[in-house]
């Protein structure tokens, strides 16, 4: 990368020109995989990133590993001696989990549209059900009674407002995610006549928010709305999970979520929680702060060509492997991922394209970006890939073999 530093770049190191990733030269981590295209996570980042969310964030606020930000095995049984729980948003996730020394009651479950299946393996391992919607509520109580077991369950609701400035929104207005919060109520007391094992409240606005006093705001109004409902409740709330929504850089003028503001605001809240509710275990869920900045996607150079005046890169892999980073994930207008030329980090720099193997338009991994010059069987890198990266990609489209994924 050219010109000025990137702030996903910091603390990522070079040796001789090339990318350290865990410590290990690109090239030999490339020949190590024994393939490209591969997603390579570094464990040293991810255990930095969980220190530092711990120096900064209350001392009893437990700190919970969003699965879906990045469900490769190695990835979750790392993080399950570094977080207090997981919250999972399908069976398959829940799998993967229940596989981890963490114990089942730090596990939840969230999602709309759980099916039965899903439901009765939830209820069956002992997990915490994060409830959709009054029929989701309805048949995991049939379910329940067929087992013979009483589950927590924990309400998701739909708030009457949004987190502002977020990546995706998830609260405020009709959603297909919760109960919408005037409805809670009556849905409490619906809860009360069954035989359920009533936990708490699941609240969450929004994603990828890289704005402390949006946050802060909306985090207060999280906990004022819990405190509401409480009061409508059957029993004590012991599990109050007030999201996450903590952005990471990925774009030149991004500027880093400014971490302090946020863990002192939290301590007051902490300390509101526990005055008025005082059995709950409040809980921060994150997944793309956790894991996004400590993975790199890493696919080799195929072919250099030039149309008419621009030079394209043509590489193994594309957005089959990493649908965000072409664009195609959740931006309105697309930007470039901070991307290198991991073999030349200092080279010659010249601008070139970055694209894939498919046979569409939309596989673009970089548009004339200001890179160091690449020939064929050089090794681009894409940063900021350690969340939502194969698992949210259509990796079967026209047929390409899959990345591959490594923990270092």
């Amino acid at each position: 990368m050219s010109g000025e530093r990137h702030p996903a770049l910091d603390g990522w190191q070079t040796d001789g020109g090339e990318l350290l990733v865990g410590g290990v030269p690109l090239s030999r981590l490339a020949a190590r995989v024994g393939q490209t295209p591969f997603f390579a996570y570094d464990r040293a980042r991810l255990t930095a990133r969980v220190d530092e969310l711990r120096r900064v964030l209350p001392a009893g606020l437990h700190l919970h590993y969003a699965v879906k930000a990045n469900p490769m095995a190695a990835v979750v049984q790392h993080l399950a001696g570094l977080v207090d729980g997981f919250d999972v948003a399908s069976a398959g996730e829940m799998t993967t989990a229940l596989d981890t020394p963490m114990a089942a009651d730090r596990i939840s479950f969230a999602g709309p549209g759980k099916t039965d299946a899903e439901l009765e393996q939830a209820i069956a391992a002992g997990i915490v059900l994060h409830l959709e919607s009054e029929g989701e509520m309805a048949r995991a109580a049939a379910i329940a009674e067929v087992q013979g077991r009483r589950p927590r369950v924990a309400i998701r609701v739909n708030p009457d407002f949004e987190l502002k400035a977020s990546g995706m929104k998830m609260g405020g207005g009709p959603q297909q995610f919760g109960v919408d919060a005037e409805r809670v109520p009556q849905m409490l007391g619906e809860l009360a006549k069954m035989d359920l094992d009533f936990a708490g409240f699941h609240l969450f606005a929004g994603s990828q928010n890289l704005r402390a006093d949006i946050l802060m705001d909306t985090q207060a109004k999280i906990v004022d709305l819990a405190i509401a409902l409480a009061a409508h409740a059957p029993a004590p709330v012991t599990h109050l999970n007030i999201g996450g929504g903590f952005g990471i850089p990925y774009f030149p003028k991004d500027q880093r979520l400014d971490l302090g503001p946020v863990g002192d605001h939290l301590a007051e809240l902490a300390a509101r929680v526990a005055g008025e509710l005082p059995e709950a275990t409040l809980i921060t869920e994150l997944g793309r702060y956790i894991v996004g900045e400590a993975g790199v996607y890493v696919t080799r150079v195929v072919d250099r060509k030039e149309s008419r005046g621009q030079v394209f890169l043509v590489c193994d892999g594309g957005l089959n492997h990493h649908l965000a980073a072409s664009g195609n994930f959740g931006q309105v207008i697309r930007r470039n991922y901070p991307v290198a030329v991991g073999t030349r980090m200092d080279g010659a720099v010249e601008t070139a394209s970055v694209v894939g193997c498919l046979c569409t338009p939309l596989d673009l991994l970089a548009d004339r970006a200001e890179l160091p010059r690449a020939d064929v069987g050089d090794l681009v890198v894409i940063f900021q890939s350690g969340a939502y990266g194969p698992s949210a990609s259509p990796a079967a489209f026209l047929g390409h073999p899959p990345a591959a994924e490594v923990l270092v």
